[in-house]
């Protein structure tokens, strides 16, 4: 069986590991997650997972290399490893927003096939939108690599260059979503039902509403169509949150995300 090292045990890098182990595509025993020296390891333990704040030790016999650290932590932690990594038997994916394949490549060499990954905390439960990339996509690695993330939601390849924009759409916009239900489930206290109660038809609808695009391939206004009558009650409150600005709202909050993305760079 395959070892996997997470170096990072934070919300991203647990997340990983929680959907990998709930996958069952690596045994606990198989797994090693690293946290900084200052930090607890006993939830970790609890898991069942190996434990440890060296991470020389953890990468020394992993087949697979997750780096889900902060960006200001990366180049350190690479430095501290490069000397025991090695390229003809593991693969190295990296979580780390903003660090490209050529800052990875000088320090770690440019044998490694390296993949870029951008999932959400969803990969928890086995629903992210994992986008990636690889610095050597024609190969087996990759496509092994491709299949573990497949298994853990949905994928989909794009170029180094979109990278920036994946983290915005696809893990930024967990938040996004969530804040959107978060202000639909008040509405619905408002109109009458109980916290618990909006809170499940919000989720339950937009679970629907994003099956039905899933589903059917349809574009979201087709869908809305079906539901907006003339004079009707649906088209009344859409409207009445487009004189608002729901739409600008949604644009700008991404293209700000998206632009403060790029001064990280």
């Amino acid at each position: 069986m395959k070892k996997l090292a997470i170096i990072g045990g934070g919300n991203i890098g647990m997340s990983i590991a929680k959907g990998i182990l709930k996958a069952g595509l690596f045994e606990k025993k198989d797994v090693t997650i690293t946290r900084a020296p200052s930090q607890q390891l006993d939830d970790l333990l609890e898991m069942g997972v190996n434990a440890t704040h060296d991470n020389v030790a953890a990468v020394l016999n992993a087949d697979y290399i997750i780096l889900a650290v902060q960006p200001r932590q990366a180049m350190g932690i690479l430095k501290s490893i490069k000397d025991v990594l090695n390229a003809k038997k593991q693969i190295f994916i990296s979580v780390v927003s903003g660090l490209n394949f050529e800052e990875i490549e000088s320090v770690i060499g440019k044998d490694f096939v390296i993949v870029r990954i951008m999932p959400n905390t969803a990969i928890s439960i086995c629903e992210s939108m994992t986008c990636m990339c690889c610095n050597h996509p024609s190969t087996d690695q990759f496509d092994e690599v491709k299949g573990i993330f497949d298994k853990l939601g949905m994928t989909l390849v794009i170029e180094e260059k979109m990278m920036s924009a994946a983290t915005v759409l696809a893990s930024c916009g967990t938040a996004f979503m969530l804040r959107y239900m978060r202000a639909a489930a008040q509405g619905g206290i408002q109109i009458g039902f109980h916290a618990s109660e909006a809170q499940l038809i919000v989720s339950q609808v937009a679970k629907g509403a994003a099956a039905l695009l899933l589903e059917n391939g349809m574009h979201p206004e087709q869908e809305i169509d079906k539901v907006t009558t003339p004079m009707g009650v649906t088209i009344k409150g859409l409207n009445e949150m487009e004189h608002n600005g729901l739409s600008s709202a949604v644009i700008k909050g991404i293209v700000h995300s998206f632009s403060e993305m790029e001064k990280i760079k």
